[in-house]
C-alpha cells in the first residue's frame, strides 16, 4: 500500500511538472510581443550580443542561432557556441513553433522533445537586423543582431526596454565574437 501511494504521488508530481514545463503561454508581467511578425524575414543567422546567463549557455562565447524552415512549417533552430572552458564548439538543434497567432512574435522553442519554453520577441527593427527576445520569466533575455555587433543607440533602447520590464540588465553577459 505504501508503495502504491508513493507511485501515485510521484506520478501526480511528474504530471504537474510536465504541465508547468510544457506551458509556455505566460509572459513576464507587462511584456508584449511584437505584432506583424514575418517568420520568413526572421530566418537566417543571428549573433548573440548579450544574454542573461543560464546553464545551457554557461561559458559560451561566439554564440549564434541559425533559423530555417522545417517541412511542416515549424522553424528549425541550431544554436552554436564556443565553450572557452572545455575549448570546443557545442551545438544544439531545436524546434520553434508559434505559441499564439502566426503574425505575433510569441513563440515557443524545444530542445528536449515535447518540452517547450517561451521565446518572445519583444523588440525588432523593421529590417529584422536587431532583436530583443525574452523567455517566459525575467531569468531569460537575449539581445540579437545579424552582425557581430549592435549599434549603441539600438543597444541602449533595448536595455531601457528590458530594464523597464523588470530585467536586471546589470547581470547581462556580453558575448565575445572572435
Amino acid at each position: 500500500m505504501k508503495n502504491k501511494i508513493l507511485v501515485l504521488g510521484s506520478l501526480t508530481l511528474l504530471s504537474a511538472s510536465l504541465l508547468v514545463m510544457n506551458s509556455c503561454n505566460s509572459l513576464p508581467k507587462g511584456l508584449k510581443t511584437i505584432q506583424d511578425f514575418d517568420k520568413n524575414k526572421y530566418l537566417g543567422s543571428w549573433y548573440e550580443i548579450a544574454r542573461l546567463d543560464f546553464v545551457f549557455e554557461k561559458n559560451l562565447n561566439n554564440t549564434t542561432a541559425e533559423y530555417s524552415l522545417n517541412e511542416d512549417g515549424s522553424i528549425k533552430v541550431v544554436n552554436r557556441g564556443y565553450n572557452f572552458i572545455k575549448n570546443k564548439y557545442v551545438a544544439s538543434t531545436g524546434k520553434v513553433k508559434f505559441a499564439g497567432d502566426s503574425n505575433e512574435g510569441k513563440l515557443k522553442v524545444s530542445f528536449f522533445g515535447p518540452f517547450y519554453s517561451g521565446y518572445n520577441i519583444i523588440a525588432l527593427d523593421s529590417d529584422y537586423k536587431y532583436a530583443l527576445v525574452a523567455g517566459e520569466s525575467l531569468k531569460y533575455l537575449w539581445l540579437l543582431s545579424r552582425e557581430k555587433t549592435m549599434p549603441n543607440n539600438i543597444k541602449e533602447t533595448y536595455l531601457k526596454t528590458a530594464k523597464d520590464l523588470g530585467y536586471n540588465t546589470s547581470e547581462l553577459i556580453w558575448v565575445k565574437h572572435n
